[in-house]
């Protein structure tokens, strides 16, 4: 059986310290990239002309509130070319380890009846060595809660369509279910880098929550072998060198805050 078309959905404002670590994860394992630029004001558009590939499709675009924004990612359903089997739908804070990547790629290549694939995030807190614990994950897919994200969805779903605005989109088939909760959700047990709490651009106030989703959280240390290779590969100048650890005014932070956070979730458990 032949390995699946892929093709990626990114939309992109104002990312200029994640962008290039996003797109050179995944770009040697899928067949094209949809990559839409949202009228960005930092560095975002020209750190992505660095990578001169022919898989990528760029556009920019100028969509003023949540809910254009939320139609964007119809519009790039609607728009994806014929021919792929598969989209993943790639923030551009999300970095993938080749392996696993991979991992997900094999595993819709062997069980092509399944329509979308769960799989764990790592939440980034304080730098690219810690995460958030699982405990504050607040999804649950196929009976697990916990930190968890569907990413890779089959195209062949009836009616698949995209909507709600900004911050709340989801995934739906023909009528109107959301693709979590059809029968052909699968999890594949490896796990994507999330840095929507790191800090994501020098213009992150332009963005629509990007201040309230920035946290300095003591996280759980990350095994050096999951840590994707792309963040220490050679770069252009002008991406941001995002490897170095927390420093001590970050640690303090991140001390304070989760102490509130402990106070705060005991107090809601009771």
């Amino acid at each position: 059986m032949g390995k699946p078309k892929i093709i990626v959905h990114c939309m992109v404002k104002n990312e200029e310290n994640f962008v290039w670590y996003t797109l050179s994860s995944v770009l040697p394992f899928v067949d094209k990239i949809m990559l839409w630029d949202n009228n960005s004001t930092d560095n975002t558009v020209r750190i992505i002309k660095t990578i001169r590939s022919p898989k990528i499709i760029f556009e920019e675009h100028n969509a003023k509130t949540r809910e254009e924004v939320g139609r964007l990612r119809q519009e790039m359903l609607e728009r994806t070319p014929k021919g792929y089997d598969w989209v993943l739908v790639l923030d551009a804070d999300e970095i993938w380890s080749a392996e696993a990547i991979k991992k997900v790629i094999d595993y819709i290549t062997t069980n092509p009846s399944v329509e979308s694939i769960v799989t764990r995030t790592y939440n980034l807190v304080g730098d690219i060595y810690h995460r958030l614990p699982e405990k504050f994950g607040d999804y649950t897919f196929l009976d697990m809660k916990g930190n968890l994200a569907i990413r890779f969805i089959n195209l062949s779903i009836p009616g698949l369509h995209a909507s709600s605005p900004y911050g709340q989109e989801g995934y739906f088939d023909e009528n109107n279910l959301p693709i979590q909760e059809r029968s052909g959700v699968a999890y594949v047990d490896t796990e994507y880098f999330h840095a929507t709490h790191l800090l994501r651009s020098s213009k992150n106030k332009e963005v629509f929550d990007r201040t309230r989703k920035l946290k300095h959280y003591l996280g759980e240390k990350i095994s050096p072998e999951k840590i994707p290779k792309v963040f220490f590969i050679q770069r252009p100048s002008i991406v941001p060198n995002i490897t170095s650890p927390m420093g001590n005014l970050q640690i303090t932070k991140a001390i304070f805050e989760t102490q509130l956070r402990n106070i705060k979730n005991t107090l809601f458990k009771k």
